[in-house]
Parts: structure tokens; sequence; C-alpha cells
């Protein structure tokens, strides 16, 4: 009786660590050589989110998507799924992490004369003010699109239910100011 007690529980090990082999390797965006992918831009930015590049939200003009989103849209927003890393562009200083309305949850990267806000991102802070970051280092993660018992959050969807900012869905909205003026990030990250 207690050799197939012990047959069982290696059984349920052994299928445990496979299916967490399985998941980390269609989940964690990958090389041949098992790297993380990193798209470097010719004035040597990396692409912030490895393995995502479709724009859902261009910088400028633009209809607001939710009500408390801006007309103008200060930054870029990439589609992507939650907990999708999201990786340094520069090496710089983490500069503040925290709920920050609008953008929700944020974590703010800056490097001389520039800051570069990372928002919407998950409450699980990777980093911490005053970490200094590596280009390519993972700092954050998609954050989900509801989150629960945020002071002062006012961001809700149609439904009442508090969003992570104002925001329709999980994505990375990030943002480039120089000298204090928001620029495009693509001029920048492409």
């Amino acid at each position: 009786m207690f050799s197939s007690f012990f047959k069982l529980y290696y059984y349920l090990i052994a299928v445990i660590a496979i299916f967490v082999i399985l998941i980390s390797c269609f989940f964690i965006p990958t090389c041949l050589n098992g790297e993380t992918q990193i798209v470097i831009s010719p004035l040597g930015f990396a692409w912030p989110i490895p393995g995502y590049t479709r724009i859902t939200s261009y910088f400028g003009k633009r209809t607001s998507p939710t009500a408390g989103a801006s007309s103008y849209h200060k930054g870029v927003d990439i589609g992507a799924p939650e907990g999708t890393v999201l990786i340094a562009t520069i090496d710089g200083e983490i500069t503040y992490t925290g709920f920050l309305g609008g953008g929700g949850y944020t974590v703010t990267l800056s490097k001389d004369n520039m800051k570069i806000t990372y928002c919407h991102v998950s409450p699980i802070f990777l980093v911490k003010v005053g970490d200094v970051v590596q280009r390519g280092q993972i700092i954050a993660t998609v954050g989900p699109k509801y989150v629960y018992g945020v002071k002062g959050n006012t961001y809700h969807d149609e439904n009442g239910k508090p969003t992570n900012g104002a925001t329709t869905g999980c994505h990375l909205h990030i943002g480039f100011r120089i000298d204090e003026e928001y620029a495009n990030p693509l001029d920048y990250l492409q």
C-alpha cells in the first residue's frame, strides 16, 4: 500500500514538473539560444516589451477610448497580455513606483534629462525607487485591467469595476519626457 502511494506521489510530481516546463517554454518569449529577444533601435533604445509590437494607440490626437483618458495621447500603447515582461529601454535609475491616476500602476525610469514611464503595470513591483537598472533588464510586467483597494482610484469600467488607471484592457502605455516635454516614444524606439 505504501509503495503505491509513493508511486502516485512521484507520478504527480513528474506531471507538475512537465507542466511547469511546458508553460515556461510557451509563455516566455525566447530566441533559439534561450535568451530574451531584445530589439535595439538605431538610437540605442530597447523595445520595452519583447515579442509584442502591435500598437493600439499612437502618440498625439485621438478619440478618448474611455472616460478619464486624454484626447491627446502622451505616449504609445502596446497591446499585450497580463504578466508579459517589460524591460528597461535604457540604462538608468528607477525614480517612481506607485499608482499614478490615469496611468494606473506606474514605474518611471530616468536618465539625465529623460523620463520614461511604464503605465498600467502590475502592482507587484519588481524594482524600487533608487534601483539602477541596465538596458534589457526586466523591470515590470503588464498589469491586470482591474485593481481593487487602491485608495483614490477614480477609474472604473462601465460596470463600476475599478480599473488600473484609464484603461480598457491589458497593455503597456509607455511615455517619454525630454526636459519635461512629452515626446513620441516611437522617435526613440524604432
